[in-house]
């Protein structure tokens, strides 16, 4: 295959063009935030049913200080019913039962004080777990929107990076011989398209070219397309090459 040097020199340009677009399609396809907000999303499911767990506890807490507090209620009221009775009492035997009674029922009075003091000491450690919980998960949503925004518009960028590079490689590619641009398509995809030979070295793969291929290379024709002997990219002879 023949192809004049400025010819083959353009595709130089497209394969940089290439690699540019790779590069831009990894950063449409993965956004460098993409793990992170893999991660976050994992941790904020873990932190939602920590939340349940503890939402659970709090209730349960609340359920019991609701009992305590109706137990205590109950006990006051058969106290204070108790007293009246005591007051209006003619009978020594009722009188001195009421009394046996009263003492029962302060003591239970105390105790159910004491057992509400206990509980509402874990239903206040029960809302400040929630609260400390919820705080989580808030700090962890914010970071996963601003995250999420970030790579949105990092996607976004890439795009319209991706197609002013496919409208940059259209227009050089007009000038390429389709045979040319179709045999470094095929090297491309099989590995390394195209490399610059400078000073007797391929920097398709930075391998330094043997005297032997180094003088085949010498005698070549200008518009005879070349391989690199290594990595078999086309090799584009300039004025650097060393010949």
């Amino acid at each position: 295959m023949n192809a004049s040097p400025e010819q083959q020199r353009v595709l130089l340009d497209i394969a940089d063009l290439d690699r540019r677009l790779q590069q831009a399609e990894r950063q449409r396809t993965t956004p460098a935030e993409g793990p992170r907000i893999n991660e976050l999303a994992k941790e904020r499911q873990e932190q939602l049913r920590e939340l349940t767990r503890l939402t659970g506890i709090r209730d349960d807490v609340r359920t019991e200080l609701a009992r305590v507090e109706s137990d205590v209620k109950v006990t006051e009221q058969r106290r204070t019913r108790d007293s009246d009775r005591l007051a209006a009492s003619t009978n020594s035997k009722d009188a001195q039962a009421l009394e046996h009674e009263l003492v029962s029922l302060a003591l239970r009075i105390s105790a159910l004080e004491d057992q509400q003091l206990e509980v509402m000491d874990r239903a206040e450690q029960a809302e400040s777990d929630l609260a400390t919980q919820q705080a989580l998960i808030d700090e962890t949503t914010a970071e996963g929107s601003e995250l999420t925004a970030r790579a949105k518009a990092a996607i976004a960028a890439a795009a319209t990076e991706i197609e002013h590079l496919t409208r940059d490689r259209e227009e050089i590619s007009a000038d390429v011989p389709p045979a040319l641009l179709d045999e470094y398509t095929r090297r491309a995809s099989r590995g390394i398209g195209v490399g610059l030979l400078r000073r007797g070295t391929c920097e398709g793969c930075r391998m330094m070219l043997s005297g032997t291929h180094l003088n085949e290379v010498r005698h070549a024709a200008p518009d005879a397309v070349i391989s690199c002997p290594e990595c078999g990219a086309i090799l584009v002879r300039t004025g650097e090459s060393g010949l």
